[in-house]
């Protein structure tokens, strides 16, 4: 087990060095002169070939590249040109935001989803299993963006069960929580019906595999075999969905705190592109490619520890 974690943790850091230089390149592509968007339209040359001093883009993208990298592997990742605070202390300060928001919309959507699916199996062709199908359908194919509009319509502004922007008080978890609800909503609904669907088919396959008659043959109850034999197995693709779901999930919450006015690290690296501030674009970008491959890697090793014929098939 040790020496998959190894392996794939080399593999994540590589695909995340890859990850970084690509973005790096596309980033420094976009049209537009970032001194000219900083300084106005009419700040003289001479302003402007000073910020693109200052800010290093004077320099071949090459040499820009391992600057950044070189600075980088010291802890540091620029300082913002507007407010010459350090970027790594801005992303640390929105991060968390933006994680707990994927953590509640993930961890809610696969608390609904998996017993969704579950029992959409077992007790399948009847009319929650239909209902279960049309929902999941439904659910996926609206954009997050769409369900954030509207639920902030009706919960918050005719209802008013939910506040519709910030993140809470400082220190008050339950407002903080409150606050939490629609952005989670919005972000993790369309996974209730992926994740519902995936875990209906996995569960189908696995309860006409072979072990599963056996456990049946010898007595076993069906609860017995649906949550120790059954489901462990067929939980396994999901696990491994939600790790690279949570990518899709990181952009999504781009539009959750636009729409909710909420704190975050999406809506801090929005800022950056429109501004052209390329040091707090590229903490944003380093954070959230890392937190993702992280996840990716977490997952991974979740499925090896659920099912060694995982960790063995690709050691032989």
């Amino acid at each position: 087990m040790l020496e998959y974690v190894i392996r794939r943790s080399g593999l994540a850091l590589v695909i995340l060095l890859l990850a970084v230089t690509l973005l790096f390149a596309m980033i420094h592509m976009m049209p537009g002169d970032p001194a000219s968007i900083l300084l106005g339209p009419k700040a003289s040359p001479e302003l402007k070939a000073a910020l693109n001093q200052r800010m290093g883009l004077d320099q071949p993208l090459l040499v820009q590249l391992a600057r950044f990298y070189a600075d980088l592997a010291q802890g540091d990742l620029g300082t913002d040109v507007f407010s010459n605070r350090p970027v790594l202390e801005m992303v640390l300060e929105q991060l968390p935001y933006t994680i707990v928001l994927v953590l509640a919309a993930i961890g809610g959507a696969s608390l609904v989803g998996i017993p969704l699916g579950c029992y959409s199996a077992i007790r399948h062709n009847s009319l929650l299993d239909r209902l279960v199908g049309v929902m999941s359908v439904a659910f996926i194919a609206i954009p997050s963006f769409v369900i954030a509009l509207y639920l902030l319509l009706l919960l918050s502004v005719k209802w008013r069960w939910f506040p519709a922007m910030g993140a809470g008080d400082s220190g008050d978890i339950v407002d903080q929580a409150r606050h939490l609800v629609l952005p989670a909503l919005a972000l993790g609904l369309g996974w209730v019906g992926y994740i519902a669907r995936l875990v209906r088919t996995s569960m189908l396959e696995v309860m006409e595999e072979n072990h599963i008659r056996t456990a049946r043959a010898f007595g076993l109850s069906e609860r017995t075999i649906i949550v120790h034999y059954a489901l462990r197995i067929a939980v396994l693709p999901t696990v491994t969905i939600l790790g690279l779901g949570i990518g899709t999930m990181l952009s999504g919450a781009l539009f959750a705190e636009i729409v909710f006015s909420r704190p975050g690290i999406g809506k801090l690296l929005h800022e950056g592109v429109l501004t052209r501030n390329y040091p707090v674009v590229m903490g944003s970008v380093l954070m959230t490619t890392a937190f993702f491959v992280l996840c990716t890697l977490i997952s991974d090793v979740i499925n090896a520890m659920l099912d060694p014929r995982v960790r063995d098939g690709e050691s032989s």
